[in-house]
């Protein structure tokens, strides 16, 4: 039985579940306690140059209006055929034990002529039977291909695609900047068949802290968005993928100018997987501790001022493989007890590291399940390197 060193507690942002009969299964709700902080870390994004956009597509008599309104009609009659609703029924235990259907509802988008469609995993989680429809086609069952919670992502399969229906086009997450159009589109509460709502790129970067794991570099946006998105495309103003909505931070549970969509970056990296092998093989290093500051390393007495002090580890992770080493023995510095005299970890390949979001971050973002990292460390006042070969994230963890 694998022995998990340390208890990590997490503040949860709910990405609710389909939801009671005739509701939606909502943008996850992010809601706020009146005494807390919002989970919230934001990483500054190096800029880089603006690229020309002259993909804009062009539909029926569009002379004479301001520009962007047309750019805006033209994504909406571009992309909207392949925003689908979503149907669920998932069999839920009564207060009495009896099992009673449950019905909720989400969006996607089609991925490709093959009939793979895109949406997030919460929209999907537990249904028994899932059925798409396109617009104002008949609606057709579906199967789950592969889902991957973690990243709040899913694709399920429609045996055929309407004709003249194209998939969405996947856009470049490097060229995305704060203050550009985004276009959501979307089945809001269930029952608005393909809704626009507009507004602009409003933060990049954000990583939200979910009860499934981690939603990293997410797109913030004041774009409406509301119960029923979940799953919809967020675009740019070519009509091009930038994200997947999510989440809404609201303390009423409704729009309130703040949503958060699944980067590019993370789909196109995750749904190629989901479709050949069903799930996502997330990697895996297997260490806990504390991030180094410099009071920390002043009240510890370390020999840095940065940097992960390794307390303990998974047992037979791939860390404790490679022979990491943890806490040797235990202190108390003011009301706090702290595990000491583990390895100092400074880099992951040529990454310096400054906390252990961002030893996770990084390995989740450039590494793979099986590929072998150089891990630069302080062990008794020594620099070494150390190579630790990563392996896939056990379930649960």
């Amino acid at each position: 039985m694998k022995r998990i060193a340390v208890v990590l507690t997490f503040i949860a942002v709910v990405l609710t579940a389909c939801a009671p009969t005739q509701a939606v299964a909502p943008a996850a709700t992010l809601q706020p306690k009146p005494t807390s902080t919002p989970v919230i870390v934001v990483v500054t994004a190096t800029p880089e140059p603006m690229p020309p956009k002259t993909d804009v597509p062009t539909v029926g008599p569009l002379e004479g209006r301001d520009p962007c309104e047309a750019r805006t009609i033209a994504v909406y009659h571009k992309v909207a055929p392949a925003v689908v609703n979503i149907t669920t029924k998932i069999l839920m235990e009564d207060f009495f034990w009896g099992v009673v259907p449950e019905e909720g509802a989400g969006s996607g988008f089609l991925w490709n002529r093959d009939g793979y469609i895109v949406t997030n995993y919460h929209v999907v989680e537990g249904a028994q039977s899932i059925q798409v429809s396109f617009g104002d086609e008949v609606s057709e069952p579906a199967d789950v291909v592969g889902v991957d919670p973690l990243d709040d992502l899913a694709v399920i399969k429609v045996k055929s695609v309407p004709k003249g229906v194209d998939p969405v086009v996947p856009g470049d997450m490097s060229q995305v900047r704060v203050g550009e159009r985004a276009i959501a589109i979307g089945n809001p509460f269930g029952q608005f068949g393909r809704t626009l709502t507009a507004g602009v790129v409003s933060a990049l970067n954000r990583t939200l802290k979910t009860e499934q794991g981690v939603m990293r570099h997410a797109i913030q946006t004041d774009a409406a968005i509301n119960h029923g998105n979940s799953g919809g495309p967020l675009l740019d103003s070519s009509g091009r993928l930038i994200g997947v909505n999510s989440a809404i931070y609201s303390p009423s549970g409704t729009s309130a100018g703040v949503g958060f969509a699944i980067p590019v970056s993370t789909v196109k990296r995750v749904v190629p997987e989901l479709i050949q092998n069903g799930h996502y093989p997330h990697p895996w290093f297997g260490a806990l501790g504390y991030t180094i500051t410099p009071a920390l390393a002043q009240a510890l007495k370390l020999p840095v001022d940065h940097g992960l002090l390794v307390a303990k580890m998974y047992q037979d992770s791939p860390a404790d493989k490679a022979g990491i080493r943890g806490a040797t023995k235990e202190v108390i510095v003011g009301n706090r007890r702290f595990l000491i005299g583990g390895d100092i970890l400074l880099k992951v390949n040529s990454h310096e590291l400054k906390d252990w979001d961002d030893l996770d971050d990084y390995l989740e973002t450039n590494t793979h399940v099986g590929e072998t990292v150089q891990i630069t460390l302080l062990r008794d006042g020594k620099k070494m390197e150390v190579p630790v070969t990563l392996e896939e994230r056990p379930k649960g963890l």
